[in-house]
């Protein structure tokens, strides 16, 4: 399953991105770096996270609800990387099959903050020449990263369980989604 579709030959078929980053060209732009996750590994978003200063804030933004509950932004409790970990590895079929969410994570140690959006890209602020590395430890290698236009987002009935689920699984304090975070 995948959360991210192109038209190719008149089917719709997933979107593979290559493992590929890209850094701002310069100090004009957006600080920060840019990366496609290839096969919406979610251990892409994990290794980003665990090279900041623990504890993290997972911020999880339900934008496309089917019925698990209501949109808006859940917020946890602070976590460790073991905790992060279990929570990727728990979920990660839902993570990386559907797109009716955002999972943002926050170091305030570092001031930093790494993004996993609904088009399978993540988008880390904060020690740019870390991320870096880390992506590179994992086969990156710097290039252009770009949604494909058309695209389509897949929100799976048979994930629906398992958003559900994600709802239970922290302790989350909910709030309205804010501009810019719907569909």
């Amino acid at each position: 399953m995948h959360k991210l579709g192109h038209l190719e030959a008149g089917d719709w078929v997933e979107h593979a991105y290559a493992a590929v980053y890209q850094r701002p060209g310069s100090p004009e732009e957006l600080q920060r770096v840019v990366a496609g996750v290839p096969g919406g590994d979610p251990g892409v978003f994990g290794r980003l996270v665990e090279s900041l200063a623990s504890p993290f804030y997972l911020l999880y933004v339900l934008h496309t609800p089917r019925g698990e509950g209501p949109a808006g932004r859940y917020q946890s409790p602070a976590i460790e990387g073991a905790e992060l970990r279990q929570f990727l590895a728990r979920f990660s079929g839902y993570l990386s099959g559907d797109a009716r969410f955002d999972l943002w994570a926050h170091s305030p140690a570092e001031s930093a903050t790494v993004v996993w959006d609904r088009h399978n890209q993540v988008f880390a602020y904060g020690p740019l020449a870390r991320y870096e590395l880390v992506l590179q430890g994992l086969g990156f290698s710097s290039g252009q990263v770009s949604v494909p236009s058309p695209h389509q987002h897949f929100y799976r009935a048979e994930l629906d369980s398992e958003a559900a689920l994600i709802l239970e699984a922290l302790n989350w304090s909910h709030s309205p989604l804010r501009e810019g975070d719907e569909q």
